[in-house]
C-alpha cells in the first residue's frame, strides 16, 4: 500500500497564513469596490415622511413607515391617507428625529472624494460612489441605472447645492443587488418629482420636498426645515435586507494519514513433540553355558597335546618387543653414564 505524502509543518502553516492574506485582501477590495460607506440616519432611520413645516396631502396617498412634522406639526389631508406606521406629529421622538436628520444631512454634505458629471442623469449607468454636478443641480429625463455591482452594501451618494428635479415618468432603476435604502441624494434647497415617477432613494432636503400626482417613492422623504407635499402617492420607507457576515474559511490543517503500521507475522505456534515414554531395554537372556566337556587325561607317557600354533606365534613377538624395550634402555644408560664421564675432570 502506498504511503501518504506528509506535508512539512512549516509549508501548512505558510500557506494557512496565504490563505488568510488573500481572504482579508479581497474582503478589502470587496469594500472598496462598494463606494462609500452608508449614511446614518439615527432616530430618523424610522420615518418615511419627516417635514419641518407641515405635511400636505391631496388624493389617496398611502405611507408605509412612520410620519411627523416639527416645528410646525401642521398635517392636511391625512383624512385620505393610508398609514402604516405611526403618526408622530411633533412629539419628542419626531424632534429627536429633526435633530437626526441635520446630522445625516451634514454627513452627506461633507462626503469626499467627489465624482463630478453632468446634470442630466438620464440614460446613464453609474457604479457606486460619491457624485456631484458642475452646476450645482441634478435632473433626471428617463431612467438612470444604479448599478451596485453584485454587492448589496454597496452606497451611492449624490449631492447638489441647490435642486433635484425629475421629469414626468422619469425612473431611478437599481441593479446588481444595489439597495434603495443605501441611496442618499442631498439636496441644497428643494426637490421636485414629477408625475408619475419611480424613484428609489432617500431625499435628505434642506427645504422642501414636492410630490406631483402618481409619483412613487421606495425609500424616505426627509425635510428639515419646510414643509413635504403629497399628492396621490405611494411612499414606502427602504430598509435594508440582512446581508449575511462573510464566512471565513478556517484554516483546515491537511489530514495526515496515519503511517501504516505493520501487522507483525503470527508467530506460528510451536506443537511440542509428543513425549515418547522410553522404552525399557529388553533384559538380556544370558547366554546358555556350555557343557564343558572333560580333557581326557591323557594316558602316562604319552605327552600332553601342544598349545595352537597361532597362540605361540602372539606369546613370542611379546617376549621380543619386551626384550628389545629393555636393551634400548641399557644403551641409553650406558650412553649417559659415558657422557658424564667424559665431562668429569678427575681421572
Amino acid at each position: 500500500m502506498k504511503r501518504p505524502i506528509r506535508l512539512p509543518a512549516p509549508l501548512v502553516a505558510a500557506g494557512s497564513a496565504l490563505i488568510l492574506v488573500v481572504g482579508v485582501l479581497a474582503a478589502g477590495l470587496t469594500a472598496s469596490a462598494a463606494g462609500p460607506t452608508t449614511v446614518g440616519l439615527g432616530t430618523a432611520d424610522g420615518f418615511a415622511v419627516l417635514a419641518g413645516s407641515a405635511i400636505t396631502n391631496t388624493g389617496t396617498t398611502t405611507i408605509n413607515g412612520d410620519v411627523g412634522s416639527f416645528p410646525t406639526t401642521t398635517q392636511t389631508g391625512f383624512a385620505s391617507v393610508v398609514l402604516t406606521g405611526t403618526n408622530h406629529a411633533g412629539d419628542a421622538v419626531t424632534q429627536g428625529a429633526k435633530t437626526a436628520l441635520t446630522t445625516a444631512y451634514n454627513d452627506a454634505a461633507g462626503r469626499t472624494p467627489v465624482t463630478t458629471i453632468p446634470t442630466e442623469l438620464g440614460g446613464s449607468t453609474l457604479t457606486p460612489g460619491t457624485y456631484t454636478a458642475a452646476s450645482g443641480t441634478f435632473g433626471l429625463t428617463g431612467t438612470v441605472t444604479l448599478n451596485g455591482g453584485g454587492d448589496a452594501t454597496s452606497v451611492f451618494i449624490f449631492k447638489m447645492p441647490t435642486t433635484l428635479t425629475t421629469a414626468t415618468s422619469s425612473v431611478v432603476s437599481l441593479t446588481g443587488g444595489q439597495q434603495a435604502c443605501n441611496v442618499f441624494w442631498q439636496v441644497g434647497s428643494s426637490a421636485t418629482l414629477g408625475g408619475s415617477t419611480t424613484f428609489r432613494g432617500n431625499i435628505l432636503a434642506l427645504t422642501s420636498i414636492t410630490l406631483v400626482t402618481s409619483a412613487t417613492v421606495n425609500g424616505r422623504l426627509l425635510a428639515q426645515n419646510g414643509a413635504v407635499t403629497l399628492d396621490t402617492n405611494t411612499i414606502t420607507r427602504a430598509t435594508c435586507a440582512a446581508v449575511p457576515a462573510a464566512t471565513v474559511a478556517p484554516t483546515v490543517a491537511p489530514t495526515v494519514a496515519p503511517v501504516a503500521t505493520a501487522t507483525p507475522a503470527p508467530v506460528a505456534a510451536v506443537t511440542p513433540a509428543p513425549t515418547v515414554a522410553p522404552t525399557p531395554a529388553p533384559t538380556a537372556t544370558p547366554a546358555p553355558v556350555l557343557a564343558v566337556t572333560p580333557t581326557a587325561t591323557p594316558a602316562p607317557g604319552v605327552p600332553a597335546a601342544l598349545p595352537s600354533t597361532s597362540t605361540q606365534e602372539s606369546d613370542s613377538t611379546t617376549i621380543g618387543l619386551l626384550a628389545l624395550t629393555v636393551i634400548a634402555f641399557a644403551v641409553l644408560w650406558m650412553l649417559a653414564r659415558a657422557r658424564r664421564r667424559g665431562s668429569d675432570p678427575t681421572p
